[in-house]
């Protein structure tokens, strides 16, 4: 009788193993299905350098074709839509026009 308590106690502790380590696994394989939230562009902390240079590449690019418009005249919202259409007349490559937008936005603080 004692042989077959020890089975069957060996028994249990290998099914309540196997079944913790389903548990695990169906919860990370559940964890990475879920959809990740999306990234804010805009949204980092911005250094003074960062928005100095903003500041130049505004000054010095859109300066070339046009007066330069007061950034506080139009609202963040609209700054994404005229920097979208400007920047590729501009010439800017996505880093330039990432700092021109966050240093428009950032005079508006």
């Amino acid at each position: 009788m004692n042989s077959k308590f020890l089975y069957t106690d060996k028994n249990t502790s290998i099914l309540s193993k196997t079944s913790i380590f389903s548990a695990i696994a169906v919860v990370g394989i559940l964890a990475s299905c879920t959809p990740q939230p999306a990234v804010v562009k805009g949204s980092k902390m911005n250094t003074v350098e960062t928005l100095a240079l903003g500041k130049t590449v505004y000054e010095n690019s859109c300066a070339k074709c046009h007066d330069l418009p007061n950034p506080t005249d139009h609202s963040a919202q609209d700054w994404v839509g005229l920097m979208n259409s400007m920047a590729p007349k501009a010439k800017l490559n996505d880093q330039q026009h990432e700092m021109v937008y966050d240093y428009i936005v950032s005079v508006k603080k």
